[in-house]
C-alpha cells in the first residue's frame, strides 16, 4: 500500500530552522515526538521554528526566488486578481500567478501546487509533534498551555490557507472535496488520508481556534511573532468573515482589538510598512541581519528602489482602476502609490513607474532587512464593520469603519455620507461606490493591499473581474481566461506527489486542471 511521503518528518522539517538547532535530542526514528517535547523548553524552541518557517525559502527543488514562505503567498495571491499588477514579467518569479498561468506545473515540485501543499504541510506536520505531547509534557502548567495553544492555532491557519488555495470558498461549496486532515504526528510511512470535505476542514479549523483561544486566554505575547490570544482571536474573525458567520467574525475581531497597547497607525507612522513595533502590529516576524532571504525576501520583490533586488525589474503596481477610485485627499494615494508620469521616458526606471507601490519599502538597504507585518488593527476593523454591515447594522457599520477611514482621509466624512444604507455591493469591482459595504469593501482593498491576497476575498464575496477597461494599466488581461466567480483557475491542482505518495487520494479527487 501507498504511504505518506510528502509530509516531512518532524526531523526534516526542524532543518529548515537555524532557531531549531539548540535542540539535543535522537532522530525522529529513534526517539518518540513525546520525548523530544518532554518538557516546555523543548516545545518553545520548536514553537519558535514553526514560526522561522513563515519566511523560510526552500519549499521547491527550484524556482525558490518564489517559494519563500507566507508573504510570497500573499503575494501570489493578490496578483491573481484584479487590483495588483506586475509592469514586467523580469525572469518571471510571480509573473505566470498574474497570468494565471501555473496549473500546468502541478506535475513537478518547483511550481505553485508542490510549493505550497509542502509548506503547509511542513506546519501541520511540526506543530501535531507539539500538540501530541500536550499530557506529557513537563514544566511550568501556564508556560505549557501557552505553547500548546500557539500549536493549535497555528494548526488552524495551515488548514485555512490550504482550504483556501486547493478549493472554491466555503459558502456554497460546503460537500466539495477538502484537503487532507492530520491531527497525529506523521512521518514518512505514515498512511494517507483521503480529501474528506470543506465542510469537515473548517471544522477542524473552528475546532483548533476555539481551543488555542481557550489555552491562550490571559496568557503574555512573548514576542511579536508568536500568537496570542488576541491575534487568535484575530485569525478566528478571518475564519468566520470566510463562512459568512458574521456574528462570530465581528465579536471576534472586537476581542481582537482589545489587546493592551494596540492602537492604529497613521500612513506616516506605518512608513515602510516594516516594523513589528508599530502600534498598530498585532503579529508580524522581526528579519534581522541573519535571517534576510536577501534575493528571496518580500521586500525584494516589492522594493523597486531596492538595488540589484527584483523589483527594481518586476515592478508591482495598483491597477489603474482602483487607484482612480481613491480620493486624492486619501494619504495612501500618494504615499502608498505612485502617480501617472507624464514624462514617460521614466517609466520602467525603479519607482518611477506610474503606478508602482511605494507601500512596501526595505527598511534597511544594506542589510536587505525589513520586518514582515503578518496581522495588523486595521484588519480587525476592517472585518468588523463589513461584518456588522452584513448584518444589516448600519450605524455600527459606520461607526467602526470611520475609525479607519478618518485617520486616512480628513474627508472621510462628507464620503461615507453619500454612501447608502445597504450590505449590497458592486459586482463590477470598477464602478463607483454607491453602499455602505461598497465603501467598507474599497477600504478593505486599498488598506490591506498587498498584504491580504485579494483573490480570497473575490472567492468568498462571489466575485470575479474584468481587466480590460478603459484606461486599464494591467500588463496581462486575461481576456481569453476564465475570471467569473469560482473560476478553476483561482484554485491550485493537488500535487502529483499527493498521488504519487498516497493512496486514498486518486486521479478522480483532482481539481480541474486549466492548461
Amino acid at each position: 500500500m501507498k504511504k505518506l511521503i510528502y509530509i516531512l518528518s518532524l526531523a526534516g522539517a526542524l532543518g529548515f530552522s537555524s532557531c531549531l538547532d539548540e535542540l539535543n535530542t535522537e532522530p525522529t526514528d529513534q526517539v518518540s515526538g513525546s520525548t523530544i517535547f518532554a518538557d516546555v523548553t523543548s516545545a518553545k524552541t520548536a514553537i519558535n521554528g514553526v514560526y522561522r518557517l513563515l519566511y523560510t525559502g526552500g519549499w521547491s527543488t527550484s524556482w525558490g526566488e518564489e517559494n519563500n514562505g507566507q508573504t510570497a503567498i500573499q503575494l501570489l495571491a493578490d496578483l491573481m486578481a484584479e487590483d495588483h499588477l506586475m509592469y514586467s514579467q523580469g525572469q518571471g518569479w510571480f509573473y505566470e500567478d498574474y497570468r494565471l498561468n501555473v496549473h500546468g506545473d502541478y506535475t513537478n515540485t518547483s511550481g505553485r501546487s508542490y510549493s505550497v501543499w509542502n509548506f503547509y504541510y511542513t506546519i501541520i506536520s511540526n506543530v501535531n509533534y507539539i500538540i501530541a505531547a500536550e499530557q506529557t509534557m513537563n514544566g511550568d502548567p501556564e508556560e505549557k498551555d501557552n505553547i500548546i495553544g500557539q500549536a493549535y492555532a497555528m494548526r488552524a491557519y495551515a488548514y485555512f490557507y490550504l482550504i483556501q488555495l486547493y478549493q472554491q470558498t466555503y459558502k456554497g461549496h460546503e460537500n466539495a472535496p477538502g484537503v487532507p486532515v492530520y491531527t497525529e504526528p506523521t512521518a514518512a510511512g505514515t498512511e494517507g488520508k483521503p480529501r474528506g470535505t470543506v465542510q469537515e476542514t473548517y471544522d477542524q479549523i473552528n475546532s483548533d481556534i476555539n481551543r488555542a483561544i481557550e489555552l491562550l486566554e490571559g496568557k503574555t505575547q512573548s514576542h511579536i511573532s508568536n500568537v496570542d490570544y488576541y491575534v487568535a482571536n484575530g485569525f478566528k474573525a478571518r475564519f468566520a468573515l470566510v463562512q459568512h458567520d458574521y456574528a462570530t467574525a465581528a465579536a471576534a475581531a472586537t476581542e481582537a482589538l482589545k489587546k493592551n497597547g494596540l492602537a492604529l497607525a497613521t500612513v506616516s507612522e506605518l512608513s515602510g510598512n516594516n516594523d513589528c513595533s508599530v502600534s498598530d502590529v498585532m503579529w508580524g516576524c522581526v528579519i534581522t541581519t541573519d535571517q534576510s532571504e536577501g534575493f528571496w525576501g518580500f521586500f525584494s520583490h516589492m522594493d523597486a528602489d531596492a538595488p540589484g533586488m527584483y523589483a527594481s525589474e518586476a515592478q508591482q503596481c495598483i491597477s489603474s482602476g482602483l487607484y482612480n477610485l481613491i480620493s486624492d485627499t486619501d494619504t495612501r494615494k500618494s504615499a502608498w502609490f505612485r502617480a501617472p508620469l507624464e514624462d514617460e521616458n521614466l517609466e520602467g526606471n525603479g519607482s518611477m513607474t506610474s503606478y508602482c507601490q511605494l507601500k512596501f519599502k526595505m527598511a534597511d538597504y544594506t542589510t536587505w532587512t525589513g520586518d514582515y507585518l503578518l496581522m495588523r488593527a486595521e484588519e480587525m476593523v476592517l472585518i468588523k464593520a463589513e461584518a456588522e454591515c452584513h448584518q444589516s447594522q448600519f450605524g455600527q457599520a459606520r461607526t467602526t469603519i470611520t475609525q479607519l477611514g478618518s485617520l486616512r482621509d480628513p474627508n472621510f466624512a462628507e464620503r461615507l455620507a453619500a454612501r447608502t444604507d445597504a450590505n449590497t455591493y458592486n459586482t463590477n469591482t470598477n464602478d463607483p461606490l454607491r453602499t455602505l459595504m461598497d465603501e467598507i469593501l474599497f477600504q478593505r482593498r486599498v488598506e490591506l493591499w498587498g498584504e491580504a491576497g485579494r483573490i480570497f476575498d473575490l472567492q468568498r464575496l462571489g466575485l470575479g473581474y474584468n481587466r480590460v477597461y478603459e484606461g486599464s494599466n494591467h500588463t496581462e488581461t486575461v481576456s481569453t481566461k476564465n475570471t467569473d466567480a469560482a473560476s478553476p483557475l483561482f484554485i491550485f491542482p493537488l500535487p502529483q506527489s499527493e498521488f504519487d505518495g498516497n493512496a486514498n487520494i486518486t486521479p478522480a479527487d483532482q481539481n480541474p486542471i486549466v492548461m
